[in-house]
């Protein structure tokens, strides 16, 4: 009996997704600001449920990759830093989504 080579087409969309938004954290922050205007460090830190050393360091990697803009405010005196989802960081949190489904349908189909 002779064999098929299995197709492996779901393991190609691996190379779709963005690097970036693998960690659950930043997809998170990603869709969050998809959904929202823009939202508050404090915010962030609230519904993630993270430090400030963790949500500091993911912030700072999107923002170097250009997801993010940042915005700070004063609020009663009391600096309040504001995050925004770039143009960019929603076009490639899409395409990560885009490709995700892809693969999720690959897996469902066999």
């Amino acid at each position: 009996m002779q064999r098929a080579e299995p197709d492996v087409e779901g393991l190609a969309v691996l190379g779709s997704l963005r690097r970036l938004l693998e960690h659950r954290v930043r997809l998170a922050i990603c869709v969050l600001l998809a959904e929202h205007d823009a939202m508050s460090f404090s915010r962030l830190k609230q519904v993630l449920e993270e430090t400030d050393g963790s949500l500091g360091t993911h912030l700072r990697k999107l923002e170097d990759e250009g997801y993010l803009t940042i915005e700070k405010t004063f609020r009663d005196r009391r600096p309040v830093t504001w995050y925004q989802l770039t143009d960019a960081g929603r076009t490639h949190l899409k395409q990560h989504v885009k490709a995700l489904t892809k693969l999720i349908r690959a897996i469902q189909k066999s």
